[in-house]
């Protein structure tokens, strides 16, 4: 469980977790996590992203031990990867590319449209498209193609989820404000340049650079997989 995770302030600070944005950009309700500045950037206090970051560790560790799901969201170029791998290993769905609109608050339509999705990649494994056009067939399999970069992360998504990670939160606000709108628990990194107040569990932190997001999501990845064990065992 998440309380067994260690959480080590020179390991943070070392993967760059306590550097926010320029003091020019500080939101207001930032201050409370900030302890000073260096060269012009504030500077996270540490004792304080842990404390945040072991409530959010303890919360989805919960939401997967009770079954439920959770989803990571992260569409900055820089962070794709670590999302996209750290989902896989937990075998959990995640969305890199854009934000689709009506993700959460029109999901039935989304479903359809994975569903259709999944029928082109299943006709197309079973050789049923190949008794159309070599045109055709080129026109299927850029279709295909376009679905896959939309819709292969949540594929497995039955349903809406529990919970959602996003690791950027200026950049997928989007998706936090139609987490809100349907119930939906948002965790998030939240650097010193965004308004917190949509966030359930808000950790903050550095959500920019790449080793600062993957101290997190390793961190995430340890409590997913722990309660995953757990629970098997139960």
């Amino acid at each position: 469980m998440s309380k067994d995770i260690k959480l080590d302030a020179e390991e943070m600070e070392k993967a760059g977790v306590n550097f926010g944005h320029k003091v020019s950009k500080l939101h207001p309700k930032m201050k409370l996590y900030v302890s000073g500045m260096k060269n012009g950037v504030h500077l996270f206090d540490l004792e304080k992203t842990a404390k945040e970051l072991n409530k959010a560790l303890f919360y989805i560790s919960k939401v997967v031990a009770e079954g439920k799901a959770i989803v990571f969201v992260g569409t900055k170029i820089q962070l794709k990867a670590i999302i996209q791998a750290a989902a896989a290993d937990c075998g959990i769905p995640s969305v890199t590319e854009r934000w689709l609109g009506g993700t959460f608050t029109n999901f039935e339509t989304i479903q359809k449209r994975v569903s259709y999705f999944k029928d082109l990649e299943n006709k197309k494994a079973a050789g049923e498209l190949g008794k159309y056009t070599k045109k055709e067939q080129l026109n299927f399999d850029r279709e295909i193609a376009k679905l896959k970069v939309k819709f292969d992360g949540i594929r497995n998504m039955s349903k809406l989820p529990e919970a959602v990670f996003i690791f950027g939160l200026d950049k997928d606000i989007t998706c936090a404000r139609e987490a809100k709108r349907k119930g939906i628990k948002i965790i998030s990194i939240v650097d010193t340049n965004v308004n917190p107040d949509i966030v359930d569990y808000p950790i903050p932190a550095n959500d920019d650079a790449i080793s600062s997001v993957r101290y997190i999501i390793d961190k995430a990845r340890e409590a997913i997989q722990g309660a995953q064990k757990e629970k098997s065992k139960a």
